[in-house]
């Protein structure tokens, strides 16, 4: 399929751009449930379908009053959505992927983009070769305090960016660790929290070059982490210290101090930091520390603070994808970019395994 056979394909089913985007979701478990509300509540939207084999999935899809296929090749062939929103556990992501770019429709694929780099990498360039687009599930992109902290970073205010330095500290309940994998290598804080943070910083500092880490199990003693201390290189020279736990009594994480997961207690904290040349700045907080005058640490420093109309990211980024699908956005994050983030945090993984600094490409 090319690029041009594809447009034209995607052209006659949403021909009338008055008609909603129909869009099938892949994958009924908890992220795939919040999509499922987001389309249902988005008037550029359609549920077309759900996909899942679960009894579970086919019930909520009786409920919903729409179409219910146990896997995404039956639906794609039968259903034909505009857009597909793929919520599968993380090792069918990319065979989800494939199919749709082998029926040309673009995706909203839940992070991380597959297992590997390589896998990624094989995903990206199959869509890149057809023309499908992949938009990345990282909905923090989508939000509008981490997007005012982009612009206020880009903008200069800081000055050049020196020092960035992230928290991620969060208590997980016992019964969390009742499901075994939990408990293995693999399912850790690294692999399954740490890729939203390091999204978050190299969404707002930029491409980090260069990684060192170190993990530790004792607060549990199970045989995967626990927590992780990482150093970062970023491409512009900033260095970044890192801190993640989930064994940790601690307000300091994005889920506390955002407010934006009404699940989660709201903290008047922030969890990231970011000091330049010119000025600093708190996320989500969004204060912003400069001199008035002679910049020294012998003169008064002021703060100001941002303040941001509260939205849902997860809203914003249906209504996003809405876009893609029609062609009239480029993602946000795209296929590409996602495996940036995704090459970041395996790099932690090496890191702290090998003791060694980790070159990223």
């Amino acid at each position: 399929m090319t690029k041009g056979v594809h447009r034209e394909a995607l052209g006659e089913r949403i021909q009338n751009m008055t008609q909603p985007v129909r869009i099938a979701v892949v994958g009924a478990g908890r992220i795939g449930q919040a999509h499922i509300k987001r389309v249902i509540e988005e008037p550029e939207a359609e549920l077309a379908a759900i996909v899942d084999p679960s009894l579970q999935a086919r019930e909520l899809a009786n409920t919903l009053k729409t179409v219910w296929v146990a896997e995404i090749v039956a639906m794609l062939q039968t259903v034909k959505p505009d857009g597909v929103v793929i919520a599968t556990p993380n090792q069918l992501h990319v065979a989800g992927g494939m199919a749709s770019i082998k029926a040309g429709v673009p995706m909203l694929i839940e992070k991380p983009v597959a297992d590997d780099v390589g896998s990624a990498l094989q995903l990206v360039e199959a869509a890149e070769q057809v023309g499908v687009p992949i938009l990345v599930g990282h909905h923090r992109r989508h939000s509008p305090l981490i997007q005012s902290a982009k612009e206020i970073v880009a903008s200069g205010r800081l000055g050049q960016i020196t020092a960035v330095n992230g928290l991620s500290l969060f208590l997980k309940s016992k019964d969390y660790f009742d499901v075994v994998w939990r408990r293995e290598p693999g399912g850790g804080v690294v692999l399954i929290n740490l890729i939203h943070v390091i999204d978050d910083l190299r969404n707002l500092c930029g491409d980090v070059i260069s990684v060192q880490a170190a993990e530790s199990s004792a607060a549990r003693g199970f045989p995967v982490e626990d927590t992780a201390a990482i150093l970062l290189r970023f491409r512009n020279g900033a260095l970044g210290t890192l801190m993640i736990s989930d064994a940790a009594a601690a307000p300091w994480s994005w889920e506390l101090t955002s407010g934006e997961d009404k699940a989660y207690p709201h903290t008047d904290q922030f969890c990231y930091l970011i000091a330049g040349t010119e000025g600093s700045l708190t996320v989500p907080r969004l204060d912003i520390w400069h001199y008035a005058e002679d910049r020294t640490w012998w003169a008064p420093i002021e703060c100001a603070r941002r303040i941001v109309p509260e939205q849902d990211p997860l809203t914003l980024q249906m209504r996003h994808f809405c876009e893609v699908v029609r062609g009239k956005a480029k993602p946000l994050l795209d296929g590409r970019d996602g495996t940036r983030t995704l090459e970041t945090t395996l790099a932690v993984k090496k890191a702290a395994e090998t003791g060694e600094v980790v070159m990223l490409s």
